[in-house]
């Protein structure tokens, strides 16, 4: 890769107000795409976020870290009529404002769409909340756990007879912080046509159901509801995890029936070929559990990467299900620079997940650490607002900032 070209977003400036997960993680997206990311916080108190741990790295809270790096912190007293001013004058200069506030808040605040959209035309707005604006549940509060259950994703999640299990990471939050990334890139698009900017108004539920897909596909299909199924696929047989002989797990994705004939030459399972029962695929997923009955007990005679090696070798496609201390020391992870390391003014040499995103003639790097609390405010307010040092003091003073 190179640096050839500038930051696809080095020309767009966000204000967000979001704290939490899925709003820190929209605008952590658009900030390592080198957008400006100025992170209006409560004074003193600041991100809620901030204060979720233990684990702490030098005072500061790792759930925080993960989602905020490359923006600054601006600490602003919205509840006072000087701090909205100071918002106010930072939104006529900006492009995007993101707010993830129960519905009600942010027009009790004075800082809704209608009243921003008057400063600023052009202005993006996007609100992430939990059930969307619109809708009998819009002033529900709503966590990731909640939003799970009520989406059908804690439903069809975890093993056959056991209770349902919330996926390991926050899927609703994440989910809704990429639709909300991608509907701001869109509506930045519309705005190069139009001259006009938009509400954006995203629901973590709508974010969450729409992640069925196929699982509501079949659904649809048959009126049948999904039972949990553990690492099983309802349409793909053999398509799961299994238990090695160092108790250690491997993945198995026989998508096809030519890998299922390779899968079963490697095996010594010439039989099963032309075994009526196994054939083509709908035949295997309808005798699943006899099949992963003769596959669990073959699969207990080698390690787990002996397993992953020898079939790989095969043409078969499988994995390790990694610990994260092996992810993270993963080659593949490493070469793709999933993996970095960055200073912090406070927690030293921290670590952090790397940027997905690869172009080929743009090199995306974590550009800061994620701020302290504040720690932009003086500088942005002279260098954005032209404030004076005097005006800072006083607003300081005031407790405005």
């Amino acid at each position: 890769m190179c640096g050839a070209l500038a930051l696809p977003l080095d020309n767009i400036r966000i204000l967000d107000l979001s704290r939490d997960l899925a709003g820190p993680f929209c605008s952590m997206i658009l900030a390592d795409l080198g957008a400006e990311v100025i992170k209006v916080e409560i004074p003193e108190r600041g991100d809620e976020a901030r204060s979720w741990g233990p684990p702490f790295i030098g005072g500061e809270s790792a759930y925080f870290l993960s989602v905020n790096r490359n923006k600054k912190s601006v600490t602003i007293n919205l509840k006072m009529e000087e701090g909205k001013e100071i918002l106010y004058k930072m939104v006529g200069k900006s492009d995007v404002f993101l707010e993830n506030f129960r519905w009600g808040v942010a027009e009790r605040l004075g800082i809704h769409y209608e009243k921003i959209s008057k400063i600023n035309p052009r202005i993006i707005y996007c609100s992430i909340s939990g059930f969307g604006h619109t809708g009998p549940y819009r002033d529900r509060p709503a966590y990731d756990i909640i939003i799970q259950g009520m989406s059908g994703i804690m439903d069809i999640t975890g093993e056959d007879s056991r209770p349902p299990v919330k996926v390991g990471v926050s899927i609703t939050d994440l989910g809704a912080g990429m639709y909300a990334a991608i509907a701001i890139l869109s509506a930045i698009l519309a705005r190069e046509r139009s001259g006009k900017g938009q509400w954006i108004d995203i629901s973590l539920l709508d974010s969450a159901v729409s992640l069925l897909t196929n699982v509501a596909a079949n659904y649809f299909a048959t009126g049948v509801a999904p039972r949990r199924m553990g690492s099983a696929h309802p349409n793909i047989a053999p398509y799961q995890c299994f238990k090695a002989a160092d108790g250690k797990y491997l993945t198995l994705a026989v998508g096809n029936d030519e890998i299922w004939k390779r899968f079963c030459r490697a095996l010594g399972l010439e039989k099963l070929i032309d075994d009526p029962e196994f054939t083509t695929n709908p035949k295997r997923v309808q005798n699943r559990e006899k099949l992963v009955s003769v596959l669990s007990e073959i699969f207990l005679t080698k390690k787990r990467d002996e397993w992953v090696k020898f079939l790989l070798e095969r043409g078969v496609p499988c994995g390790p299900v990694n610990t994260l201390e092996e992810v993270f020391r993963d080659p593949q992870i490493r070469e793709r620079n999933m993996l970095v390391e960055i200073k912090h003014p406070k927690a030293g040499k921290i670590k952090q997940i790397g940027i997905p995103i690869k172009f080929s003639q743009i090199n995306l790097d974590v550009q800061s650490s994620p701020p302290l609390l504040g720690q932009h405010t003086e500088d942005v307010l002279k260098n954005l607002l032209n404030m004076s040092s005097q005006e800072i003091n006083r607003l300081k003073e005031k407790g405005v900032i």
